[in-house]
């Protein structure tokens, strides 16, 4: 029993040692990932004590519609925006889509990529107000190369564009503790960016926040590079500087889809995140209610960046650690992450706002994919607008089969992209392919008769599905021109 009682600090000291002799990192990652194995092998995790969580207040999560508009002096504009940073997550790669390089770097639409759309956006900014907002990628050791060749392209841009790498630390070989690079996996699956909440440490080693905070910039706002919702609010800006608020949060109502996303609680007096993973088990239904967890993280931050240099000096920022046991060549490994949202805790005034669902656009699948290409938006001055002749307040529901997982795939089964302005849901499924100018939509006749008078809700389940299942060994081909309304199609007697 004795011997299991020091096994942690016994791991601790050969992984201290272990990771010493890796020269593939600096002396900050060491320290830095020292520390994060310390504190899970401590056990350290507090436990929610369920009975004290308590729903926020309208002082802690703001309504966004109490807000104050933004200044109407072009002077007062500048002012503020000249105080901003907006720095994107571009760690993450495009493989899951089936696209090699950054994610960043995938055509959403018109032939823009993310990227494309990020810099047009700020440039549109920087010349409408004369201000000069720059934009840090944080990228990590898988897209770093690529990303410092594609930048090079925006050299012309009314925009000063800087990149820093996150940490860079190894995986633990489950079985021993002991990091997989040190036991010869020296290729890139020995290591693993630590999430995103390492973006306060990374930015602080990089050197680049001193360099902000000596040209007078006062926040940054972070946000996932593939949620194209995510853009520059000036009465969010203006309302954190006028309150002196460290911290921001946008939240947004939770649909069904986002049940299991985390969401702000007040707690012994402070605002803090609570995610699924620290939920009892006899509660987890009661956390992806709806009804008692209203809203959801949409991972859009806003933070003050003396405050950043404050508490990662101090060392101050110990976000709950998420285990992610991993893989590698027939090795169980584990990677240890944190999440920026998670850092709320830490921060002075800290709060929450409660934006439009427009704020939150992400792109994660071709499923996503289909909704931003489709007629449901429109592209303006790099921004994604939503069409105003979609009278539903959510978006269809879209649920493509395996065949359409890859963006190439995706792409050469559609001539062009349906009209979906006015569907409820689609369904697709087996080796469906579709022509050209067609138009997937609700039958009206059939959804008036279902809700009188029409008023719309969120949850709404509305008669105007469409469903395409091809049989297997079945190719289907939805002609050029079709109007499919309401439809269930399983082969071309249907159509």
């Amino acid at each position: 029993m004795a011997a299991a009682a020091v096994a942690p600090d016994a791991k601790i000291e050969k992984f201290r040692d272990a990771v010493a002799k890796l020269g593939e990192i600096s002396e900050n990652e060491k320290a830095g990932c020292i520390s994060l194995v310390s504190r899970y092998l401590s056990g350290e995790a507090e436990q929610i004590e369920w009975s004290k969580i308590q729903t926020p207040t309208d002082e802690v999560v703001v309504p966004y519609d109490t807000l104050a508009p933004a200044p109407e002096d072009l002077n007062e504009m500048k002012a503020l925006l000249d105080k901003l940073v907006v720095l994107k997550l571009n760690g993450g790669l495009g493989t899951t889509m089936g696209c090699t390089g950054p994610k960043s770097v995938i055509e959403v639409r018109n032939g823009f990529t993310f990227l494309d759309l990020i810099v047009i956006q700020i440039e549109s900014l920087n010349k409408k107000y004369g201000c000069d907002v720059p934009l840090l990628l944080m990228n990590s050791f898988n897209t770093h190369d690529d990303t410092q060749k594609i930048v090079e392209k925006y050299s012309n841009s009314n925009i000063n564009i800087h990149t820093f790498n996150q940490s860079q630390y190894p995986r633990i070989v489950t079985e021993d503790f002991l990091p997989l690079p040190s036991k010869g996996q020296s290729g890139k699956d020995g290591w693993y960016p630590p999430g995103h909440g390492d973006v306060f440490p990374s930015l602080n080693n990089s050197g680049k926040l001193d360099t902000l905070l000596s040209q007078g910039k006062e926040y940054v706002f972070v946000a996932n590079s593939d949620n194209l919702g995510a853009i520059v609010d000036i009465k969010i800006l203006n309302h954190l500087i006028t309150n002196q608020n460290e911290y921001c949060m946008e939240v947004t109502p939770k649909t069904l889809a986002d049940v299991k996303g985390g969401t702000l609680i007040s707690y012994e007096g402070r605002v803090q995140l609570l995610e699924i993973a620290q939920v009892p088990d006899e509660h987890v239904n009661e956390f992806k209610s709806i009804e008692k967890f209203k809203i959801f993280n949409t991972n859009n931050l806003w933070v003050n960046l003396k405050a950043i240099k404050r508490l990662v000096e101090a060392d101050a920022l110990k976000m709950e650690i998420i285990p992610n046991p991993k893989e590698v060549d027939g090795v169980k490994v584990l990677q240890l992450e944190t999440a920026a949202g998670a850092a709320i805790r830490f921060f002075e005034k800290a709060i929450g706002i409660n934006v439009p669902r427009s704020r939150f656009l992400p792109v994660k699948a071709t499923s996503d994919l289909l909704l931003v290409q489709s007629d449901l938006y429109t592209l303006v001055d790099g921004y994604v607008i939503r069409n105003p002749a979609r009278v539903k307040p959510s978006n269809p529901s879209i649920e493509l089969g395996p065949e359409f997982k890859k963006v190439a795939s995706f792409l050469a089964r559609f001539k062009s992209i349906p009209s979906i302005v006015e569907l409820d849901s689609l369904k697709v499924s087996g080796d469906v392919s579709f022509g050209s100018g067609i138009v997937l939509k609700v039958n009206f006749q059939s959804m008036f008769s279902f809700y009188l008078p029409c008023q719309w809700r969120n949850d709404a389940k509305l008669p105007g599905n469409v469903t395409i299942a091809a049989k297997s060994g079945v190719k289907l081909e939805i002609p050029d021109g079709a109007v499919l309304e309401n439809k269930n199609i399983n082969g071309p007697e249907d159509l």
